[in-house]
């Protein structure tokens, strides 16, 4: 993201030393020889947005529990849902308004585990003509997909905002339409452009949508309930591996940035905006909730406001949508 107008997130909506394994394209060298085969279908590009998995993989934290894991890239022609129906990857990391959307369409989905507990969904815009709240969004210009008007639209509904006060432009996924004047802010995720701006020395304020109300689980870990119902061991050591990796990251953000570089040294990344999107998601993943009751977690609370939000989205589910039961055995119950 040195160039502004390059960016890794879907439009719609290495100095240092590697410190996680000497090998770090590959698994341990002693893991066992029978070992059950699964994949993971990430929901984006190669990214420190999934550096969790890599160190999973490279630590051979699910080799441990008798698993291979091959981690399928996405990308903006490679959605999440159809592998995992087809049964090409056994997991996919989505979002719940996706996953609300397929299962109307009558895929037998469950979400699994939560791995960023806040959405990561911000309204950009500059110090000198800040939004901090969404009543300041009145009177302002947008810059967005006009895919994501209910988003902007279910905000406002959340806060008591006329969104017929609100002008959105269409604009492509990219800080120019704020940088040069033609929008007052931009609808985007906390993790690219405001980064992308602040690696290019320009500073910018976001306002989180999730801080006011907008509760939507993203980058969450799905599954079919044939796999729940044949497929429970593997699932319950993948998601074992991951959140151990995940904690590991947290716990060491600027070694899973360099992890990252060093497993995907053709993917276009540079390590300042890896280590400073590695830094920003880590408050949109851990939590309260997830120190007292593991990475992952979710509530009947949290389960709740995500359906009135999804509803606001036009999507209608019932709590059954999410299975806590592969958690509750990794984090023992």
């Amino acid at each position: 993201m040195n160039d502004l107008r390059r960016m890794t997130r879907r439009g719609m909506l290495a100095a240092g030393t590697v410190g996680f394994g000497a090998a770090a394209l590959g698994l341990s060298a002693g893991r066992a020889a029978a070992q059950a085969q699964a994949a993971l279908q990430l929901s984006w590009l190669h990214s420190t947005q999934f550096a969790g998995s890599y160190i999973a993989q490279d630590r051979g934290l699910w080799s441990q529990g008798g698993l291979e894991v091959s981690l399928l890239q996405g990308g903006p022609n490679a959605p999440v849902e159809p592998p995992v129906v087809a049964g090409t990857a056994l997991v996919g990391i989505s979002a719940a308004d996706y996953t609300a959307a397929a299962v109307e369409q009558g895929a037998p989905f469950r979400i699994l585990g939560v791995a960023m507990q806040k959405n990561p969904f911000v309204i950009a815009s500059l110090p000198g003509n800040p939004v901090n709240e969404p009543a300041q969004l009145a009177g302002k210009r947008i810059g967005m997909a006009l895919a994501n008007t209910p988003v902007l639209q279910a905000l406002c509904t959340l806060n008591g905002v006329d969104s017929a006060r609100i002008e959105v432009i269409p604009t492509q996924y990219s800080p120019q339409p704020l940088l040069t004047g033609e929008v007052d802010c931009l609808l985007c995720w906390e993790t690219d452009l405001p980064v992308a701006m602040t690696i290019a020395g320009v500073d910018s304020v976001t306002m989180l949508m999730a801080d006011h109300g907008y509760a939507l689980h993203s980058q969450t870990y799905i599954a079919t309930d044939d796999s729940l119902a044949n497929r429970r061991a593997e699932l319950v050591a993948l998601i074992r591996g991951e959140a151990q990796g995940w904690q590991i990251y947290r716990e060491d953000i600027a070694a899973a940035a360099a992890l990252t570089l060093a497993m995907f040294p053709d993917a276009g990344l540079d390590l300042p905006t890896q280590l400073l999107q590695a830094e920003r998601q880590v408050p949109l993943m851990f939590s309260d909730l997830t120190d007292a009751n593991g990475f992952g977690w979710w509530t009947d609370e949290t389960v709740a406001a995500n359906i009135e939000t999804l509803a606001l989205l036009g999507r209608k589910v019932t709590p059954d949508l999410w299975d806590r039961s592969i958690l509750e055995e990794v984090h023992g119950g």
